[in-house]
This record gives structure tokens, sequence and C-alpha cells, in this order.
């Protein structure tokens, strides 16, 4: 198998590890949240404690095949363009640590409903309402993070339609999902109330985007002819 698609293909492996991770990390906690109820709240969570915990550990899953899926891309891309692809890893490396320490605040909010040993002073409806705050702290990472989420596909996006061994009409899903991100985030933090509505419009064109990336890169992997007619510019590299 030639080398770029091999990384093309392991690309894609890895970009698969974070479609299957990703969502139950993203989408678990949100459902367990009762808004402006905390006891609602504290219970959904102390009934579902194996699955909020499980969404936990599949968010660090995630952000560990990031880290793995970035590197597979840079081996792929940086014969296209060096400067560009380095952009798409520093952007990538900058959103997990976002998204590591982002999970202390879920992990904050169990520790106010279960661990009530040193926590007497509290009464349970302010230990719930903390348990809330953490929550919600949460949303506000997983948005921060978000940010990067969408800049990242910038880069990735151009370096595909320049490539000539991955089809144009990818790279420009790839942007248009990156336009998507950052319309929601940009809109949660300064029109709050639209934010749901603008996530259920921007989610198809993010959806679309990534997942196809996805199935080409490990169907298909790169261009065979592509490939050969580049072979001198990846060699030089």
């Amino acid at each position: 198998m030639n080398t770029t698609k091999k990384h093309a293909r392991i690309a894609g492996f890895w970009y698969l590890m974070m479609a299957v991770t990703g969502p139950l990390g993203l989408m678990v906690i949100p459902t367990l949240i009762e808004k402006g109820d905390p006891a609602a709240t504290a219970k959904n969570i102390l009934d579902s404690e194996f699955v909020f915990r499980m969404s936990v550990v599949s968010n660090f899953l995630c952000q560990l095949a990031f880290i793995w899926l970035v590197l597979a891309l840079y081996r792929l891309f940086k014969g296209v363009n060096k400067d560009h692809a380095r952009l798409m890893v520093s952007l990538v490396l900058v959103s997990i640590p976002i998204s590591f320490l982002n999970q202390a605040n879920p992990l904050a909010a169990l520790l106010f409903l279960k661990d009530t040993d040193f926590l007497t002073t509290f009464s349970l409806e302010e230990r719930q309402s903390m348990a809330m705050a953490f929550l919600r702290l949460h949303e506000y990472g997983v948005t921060i993070a978000e940010i990067f989420w969408g800049l990242w596909l910038f880069p990735f996006g151009w370096l595909a339609i320049k490539s000539g061994f991955l089809p144009r009409v990818l790279g420009v899903l790839l942007i248009v999902a990156g336009v998507g991100y950052i319309i929601h985030s940009t809109t949660f933090f300064l029109f709050p109330d639209a934010a749901d509505t603008v996530n259920s419009i921007v989610s198809l064109p993010e959806g679309i985007g990534e997942l196809a990336m996805v199935a080409w890169l490990l169907i298909k992997g790169a261009s065979n002819q592509h490939i050969i007619n580049r072979t001198p510019a990846f060699a030089a590299s």
C-alpha cells in the first residue's frame, strides 16, 4: 500500500474513533440535566451514575484519539503545505488541554452529590445547586473548545482542497463545518437564548462534513493517480 494511502487510512481510523467516543462524551450529560431543577438533575445523575462516568471516560478517549488523528493528518498533508499542516496541529493541540481540564467540572458535580463526608456544612439543596453550577461550567468549557474544533477545520479543509489526492468537495464541506462550529460557539456567548436553535441548524453541515471525510479516508484512502503525480513533491519534502 502506498505510504500516503496508508496515512489516509490511519487518519480515518482515528477519526472514526473520535466519531464513536465523541457523541457519548458530549451528549449524555445534557440529557440528564433538568433546567431550573437541581434536585431532578441530581436524581438523574445518581440514577445513571455509571453512564455519567462513562461519558467522562469517553471524552478522555476522544481527546486521545484526536492527538493521534492530527499527527496522522500531519504526516498525510505535510507535503502539501507544511505551514498549514503545522497550523492545523497547533489548533488541535490548543483544544485538547481545554477539553481534558473541562472534565473536572462533571466530576466536581458528582463530588458534591456523592462524597458528603466532608461537605456536611452544605445542605442537600446547596450541594445540588453547586452540582448544577459545575454542569453549567462544563457546558461553557465545551463551547470554548468548540471554537478550536471549528478553527482547525479551516487549514484541514484547505489542505484537502489543495492536496490533489482527496476530492475538493470534502475540503469545502470541512470548511463549512468549521463555520458552523464558530457560528454556534459565538451565538452561545453573545445570544445564549438562540444557541439551541442555531445548533439545530448548524449540526447538520457539521456532521456531513466530518463524517464524509471519515468515510472517504477509511474506504477510499487517497487517490492513487494523484499520489503518483505528486510523488516528486512528497519526496522533496
